[in-house]
């Protein structure tokens, strides 16, 4: 097999990750970064290292492919830009690895299936869970009926996020750009790994994942920003109930904590009532027994080389636009469930530089949500507001394509 060349679009935020591996480890998977694409390169804290490596640099797709070809090309580029890009770089010969969300709306993801179909090339998406080794185990032994069958998916996140977070671009936090559709979320981007892990286990078999019938979402927001920073979701797929519990607003971390009910087991991970569970995978059997599958590497860029194993003929399983497909519509039916929902200003706390915005006791409240298995409103919260239940079918054609 021929040496796998890469073009990066992308170098700054977790394209430097891209970078980083790619200059540090393509010799090990023979792999050659030839390029990367970004405009705004110079602002790159890898830049120099590009310098450095004689990597050649262009500031668009097209002044890229004038000059250059690439096997892969690998989006780490803002979510409103990953359909026009896939599909460019797929219409001009590669094969391509882009970051998660692979767009932020039903139409675009489904314009990069037709594109990829018709060019006859692959598409992965980086959502890294599904190419770990303890999530593909764990996924092999539900396929098989080991659990029995899935009843309930719990799912809680708790990670503050402070100003800088949603300073760090002109789109973080926005629900439009320029005209364009981003949709930025606690729901869509720094948590979407753990809903659409939930909806990939799910699924029918190594490659897909769920889809949601229905979607009834509960969005709130102490940031100034267009989108929502917390999140109460419940949502109905193939007569399994998901929870999802997120929020950016909060003073401690926590999760993701996952509680997952089969008729013959429960998978649970960070759960405070089993230390085993920390950072790993615990199955505990209704006859007392428990299983470790073992921890998630979050961090991992396993996904990459996986990508990379899957150019060169190996079989692999990995992310593909369907799957990704049912976190972009579950974020779609989210957002025509509920406006976001501002918190009330007598419960916003704000400290330290750069500023974190926290509610109080919300922590509290959604730990209570998720024990209970329920929205904030069906706790009669003072703050919390009702949402109506959407059906997957009113998605069809509500946002353009790009």
């Amino acid at each position: 097999m021929h040496t796998i060349k890469v073009v990066l679009v992308g170098s700054g935020g977790y394209g430097k990750k891209y970078a980083e591996y790619l200059l540090r480890e393509s010799h090990l998977h023979n792999t050659l970064l030839v390029a990367v694409v970004d405009p705004y390169a110079t602002k790159s804290e890898i830049y120099a290292q590009l310098i450095e490596a004689k990597i050649p640099i262009f500031e668009t797709l097209e002044q890229f492919y004038s000059h250059m070809n690439a096997d892969l090309a690998v989006i780490s580029t803002p979510i409103h830009l990953h359909c026009e890009q896939t599909c460019y770089a797929v219409q001009h010969g590669s094969h391509v690895l882009c970051e998660k969300p692979a767009a932020p709306t039903v139409e675009q993801v489904k314009e990069m299936i037709r594109v990829r179909n018709y060019w006859k090339r692959t598409v992965a998406v980086g959502f890294q869970w599904c190419y770990d080794p303890a999530v593909q185990r764990l996924k092999e032994d539900i396929l098989s009926g080991k659990f029995g069958a899935a009843k309930r998916f719990k799912c809680l996140v708790l990670w503050p996020r402070n100003t800088a977070y949603y300073n760090r671009s002109l789109w973080a936090g926005k629900l439009k750009i320029n005209g364009q559709w981003v949709l930025d979320s606690v729901a869509s981007n720094a948590t979407a790994h753990f809903l659409h892990f939930m909806l990939f286990l799910l699924g029918q078999d190594m490659l897909n994942s769920a889809y949601p019938d229905f979607v009834e979402a509960e969005l709130y927001r102490a940031n100034q920003i267009e989108s929502f920073d917390t999140c109460a979701m419940r949502i109905g797929t193939k007569d399994v109930e998901i929870l999802f519990f997120a929020s950016h607003a909060v003073k401690e971390k926590m999760g993701p904590m996952f509680e997952l009910e089969f008729s013959q087991a429960i998978v649970y991970f960070n759960h405070p009532d089993f230390l085993d569970s920390t950072d790993s995978l615990l199955v505990v059997h209704r006859n007392g027994t428990k299983e470790i599958y073992g921890a998630v590497n979050h961090g991992s860029m396993k996904k990459l080389w996986d990508v990379v194993d899957l150019l060169k003929g190996e079989k692999k399983t990995y992310c593909t636009l369907e799957s990704a497909l049912s976190l972009t519509l579950t974020v779609n039916c989210a957002h025509l469930s509920s406006e976001v929902v501002d918190f009330p200003k007598n419960l916003k706390r704000i400290e330290g530089d750069p500023p974190l915005v926290w509610i109080e006791d919300l922590s509290k409240w959604i730990r209570e949500c998720f024990n209970q298995g329920k929205l904030p409103s069906e706790l009669n919260l003072p703050w919390a507001r009702a949402s109506k239940k959407v059906n997957s079918g009113q998605c069809g054609g509500v946002f353009e394509s790009c």
